[in-house]
């Protein structure tokens, strides 16, 4: 069908002419909408979905902590929260825990907006 293929080209024409910064922002908005797929997923008790959406959430979080520029005394700060939100998804995939990924969702959505706004101080305009 062509529709569908004409998406995922967009998509993928998308992320290759994306800056960093947006990427990022990408990244963070991945991040979210997993772990909301995984809440939606434990309410429904849907064990294999909820898992697979927990590791996605933590391969992202991973690649934050990996691509962190350690030169700089803030990203110490990040690697900790970082590592922090890591463990709490690994508890709640261990635990189906509803709570903990919502906790966790928060502190993206904060992190996330908190990019954004970093995004459009650096342009000067709105995103």
């Amino acid at each position: 069908m062509a529709l569908p293929n004409a998406y995922s080209q967009y998509n993928n024409s998308k992320i290759l002419t994306a800056s960093p910064a947006e990427l990022t922002l990408m990244l963070y908005d991945g991040a979210i909408k997993f772990c909301n797929i995984a809440i939606v997923a434990v309410e429904h008790k849907d064990i294999e979905k909820a898992h697979t959406n927990i590791v996605k959430t933590e391969h992202i979080i991973d690649y934050f902590r990996q691509t962190l520029d350690m030169k700089y005394p803030v990203a110490e700060d990040f690697d900790r929260v970082y590592a922090y939100l890591n463990q709490r998804l690994v508890e709640a995939n261990i635990k189906k825990d509803k709570e903990i990924l919502e906790e966790v969702n928060q502190h993206l959505r904060s992190m996330r907006d908190t990019w954004k706004e970093v995004m459009k101080k650096g342009r000067g305009q709105d995103i």
